[in-house]
């Protein structure tokens, strides 16, 4: 794009387009600028002014692939696209490429999930494991589990429902009480507690401890499922310890609750394995997932869900009253497909897999700069938290204003990274670069961090 077209553009989005999590009205402010991106090659984005960026967040968590494949997913596009342009899986109807992906799961995912229940993205994925739990719990004989556990400082989703089990005032007070009733646990996120927590087995025992008390304090016979991530997201990348997942998995057989992994971000390859709760030994009834499903190239999401749950919703007779007009479509399925042909065929996991420790080595060293409080991370997924100016460790609303909203982001976008930078449940810089990223762009990406941590440590 010209300068002008770029301003054009940008004048037309202002007047025009809404934008999720924005401030919109802010846009039109003296010294906002509206970051549009234009196009994308391998791990790169341009923006409309023709400016490249590394891609560190792989657009929101869902560009395993980078941005060079367009070619052979519009091959597969177009192939579904003669052959058919949409059916719903709708009372009786569904379509081949569903059914192949359906199928196609069910070989990588986790042992006991054999089926999907397709949906337009991972809000929705969460929203279908709540409405199967209840209709497991019903079905048994117990309509009174109507509450869900998630973890403090969880994200699951936006829509009204998936609000319920994300623990975060700024985004569900707006909308009045919780359509689901659900108890906060501790996320393991161990950074600040006492040096005795440090041991996974002391720390594992401590959070399942107070796990089964909240279990026993609301009433088992009332909690449907618990809901986390094997690593979580929000709160900056937090990984589990050893031993943590098999205690939830013992938890849910005691009390008969399900236990749910949301993976719409780990799953795909993100940290290594297909689905992220692999590598900590989980075994869940339902797995939600979406983003790197299709890569990015198109919308979907899915609940993968196990033969336990299934032979009591299929019961003869038994009707699960719930669906999407989109679910399973026919252009997202077909892309899906060719995402995961494509991951096989070109050692996806594999590369990741070679170079996640010495991506861990990279970002760990992060923690000698004097903002760095702690990295956090696996795979291609980490996030440095950040310490500020205050005896507790926080920020000053001044060093906020400066270091948090302006020149940590400005800095690393002027050295040609998008990554997230982020200041809800702690400040934090994340990174989730594309898993077709080589070590050479992966010492990029920590060089630049570096830089521009090293930088705003000097302004403390």
């Amino acid at each position: 794009m010209t300068t002008a077209t770029a301003q054009l553009t940008a004048n037309t989005a202002q007047r025009h387009l809404l934008l999720n999590m924005t401030a919109n009205g802010s846009l039109a402010m003296p010294g906002q600028e509206l970051f549009v991106v234009s196009r994308g090659e391998g791990p790169y984005v341009d923006d409309a002014h023709g400016r490249r960026y590394i891609d560190g967040l792989s657009g929101l968590y869902c560009c395993q692939l980078g941005y060079s494949y367009g070619p052979e997913f519009a091959e597969a596009a177009e192939k579904q696209l003669r052959e058919l342009c949409y059916s719903p899986l709708w009372t009786g109807s569904a379509h081949p490429a569903a059914i192949e992906l359906a199928e196609r799961l069910s070989r990588i995912a986790p042992v006991d999930i054999e089926h999907t229940f397709f949906s337009s993205g991972g809000a929705e994925a969460v929203e279908t494991a709540w409405k199967i739990a209840r209709r497991y719990h019903a079905l048994r004989g117990e309509p009174g589990r109507v509450k869900a556990i998630a973890r403090r400082g969880a994200y699951h989703g936006l829509t009204v429902a998936t609000l319920s089990l994300t623990d975060d005032p700024g985004l569900t007070q707006p909308y009045g009480p919780p359509a689901i009733d659900t108890r906060f646990v501790s996320n393991t996120n161990r950074s600040g507690l006492a040096p005795q927590f440090a041991d996974d087995e002391v720390y594992t025992s401590w959070l399942l401890a107070e796990l089964e008390t909240a279990i026993l304090t609301e009433g088992p016979e009332t909690v449907a499922m618990l809901i986390a991530e094997p690593v979580q997201n929000r709160g900056g990348c937090i990984t589990p310890p050893k031993g943590y997942w098999q205690g939830l998995r013992a938890l849910a057989d005691r009390y008969g609750f399900l236990l749910v992994a949301d993976e719409v971000i780990t799953a795909f390859g993100r940290i290594g394995e297909w689905f992220g709760g692999d590598r900590y030994g989980a075994r869940p009834d339902i797995v939600t997932v979406a983003k790197g499903i299709t890569a990015g190239y198109a919308p979907m999401g899915a609940t993968l869900v196990s033969t336990k749950v299934t032979e009591v919703i299929n019961r003869p007779g038994a009707v699960l009253n719930h669906g999407y007009t989109f679910a399973g479509h026919p252009l997202s399925a077909a892309i899906a497909l060719r995402n995961l042909e494509i991951m096989e065929r070109d050692r996806i996991l594999d590369n990741v897999r070679g170079l996640q420790d010495d991506f861990a080595r990279r970002m760990a060293a992060l923690k000698d700069l004097p903002i760095v409080g702690d990295v956090r991370g696996t795979g291609f997924f980490y996030s440095c938290e950040l310490v500020g100016d205050l005896d507790d460790g926080g920020f000053s609303d001044t060093a906020r204003a400066d270091l948090i909203a302006d020149l940590i982001p400005r800095r690393l976008r002027e050295a040609g990274l998008l990554a997230r930078v982020y200041d809800r449940s702690a400040p934090l810089v994340q990174i989730a670069p594309p898993l077709i990223s080589d070590r050479a762009l992966l010492d990029r990406i920590a060089a630049i961090v570096a830089g521009t941590l090293a930088e705003a440590s000097a302004r403390i």
